[in-house]
């Protein structure tokens, strides 16, 4: 696809760099530089240090809800500087992603689809004034090659060397169990502004167990082999169909089955977390 034909695309940028220095400004600046009409947004500049699996799942989260076309750039980057690949991916569906190769494609490639991904060739597409540092390539690299990519100073071939779509960084992704009244999960992520926490259960998958809303189901959550809850729990559509302060299962903007605490936080009234040892199993009460 060559962009010099089309309309400018919108830079998206999440990373895990906060607003405490200049970091992100830094980073805007040189689009600016290469371009002052490129269109600059915000996903999130709060994902936890170092987590991969966090930047991978953010960017599935809001990557579809963008213009197609649309370039995000996603720089949760604990191995800076070292072997680990810089690249831009293109998804079967027109969007790309610039991106350290280190986990944060996961649930693109998973769910999404990804056609093709280059390895970013770093004597062509880097800032030149800052090439004695190696530990922001944010600014440096990612920003920098995004930037050129929107503007159609240079097209995806441009980007650097193709490799194969196979040779991806992936997380691990595990599969829930599905049976009849009964389904097994875990906790994928959480809603770390209000506390909620959703599993990578599908609200067909409920349905394929033969649960509906208005169910009351036997909720057991276990952190490895201790037992943190086990208690029954309404399935509905939204929060305020339970009390203030009373847990819910309900179906979130993913189409993903999820845990909360009516204006209140599931995470912490339970002490919760996420990830693969964090399981879920809901059944028939």
């Amino acid at each position: 696809m060559n962009m010099k034909n089309t309309e400018k695309p919108i830079l998206v940028f999440q990373t895990d760099f906060t607003y405490l220095e200049g970091a992100v400004s830094s980073m805007y600046g040189v689009v600016k530089t290469v371009d002052r009409e490129l269109e600059i947004m915000d996903g999130t500049h709060e994902l936890p240090q170092y987590d991969t699996w966090s930047a991978s799942y953010r960017l599935y989260q809001s990557l579809q809800f963008w213009p197609k076309g649309t370039i995000y750039v996603s720089v949760v980057d604990p191995g800076v500087g070292t072997q680990r690949r810089a690249c831009v991916a293109r998804t079967v569906d027109g969007y790309y992603v610039v991106s350290p190769d280190n986990g944060s494609l996961t649930h693109v490639k998973k769910f999404i689809g990804i056609a093709e991904v280059r390895e970013i060739d770093e004597s062509v597409n880097r800032l030149k004034s800052t090439r004695g540092t190696s530990v922001f390539h944010g600014r440096d690299l990612f920003g920098y090659t995004a930037a050129r990519l929107a503007s159609g100073i240079i097209d995806f071939e441009g980007v650097g060397p193709a490799y194969p779509v196979e040779e991806i960084v992936e997380h691990p992704i595990t599969q829930p169990k599905i049976a009849q009244g009964k389904v097994e999960g875990i906790f994928e992520i959480d809603d770390p502004n209000f506390g909620n926490m959703w599993t990578d259960i599908t609200l067909e998958e409920f349905g394929q167990a033969g649960f509906a809303y208005g169910d009351t189901l036997h909720t057991k959550v276990c952190h490895g082999d201790e037992t943190v809850l086990e208690r029954d729990i309404l399935f509905e559509k939204t929060f305020g169909c339970v009390d203030v302060s009373e847990p819910i299962i309900y179906n979130n903007e993913l189409m993903k089955v999820s845990l909360a605490v009516s204006q209140g936080s599931f995470r912490d009234k339970y002490h919760v977390g996420f990830g693969p040892d964090w399981k879920v199993t809901f059944t028939k009460s």
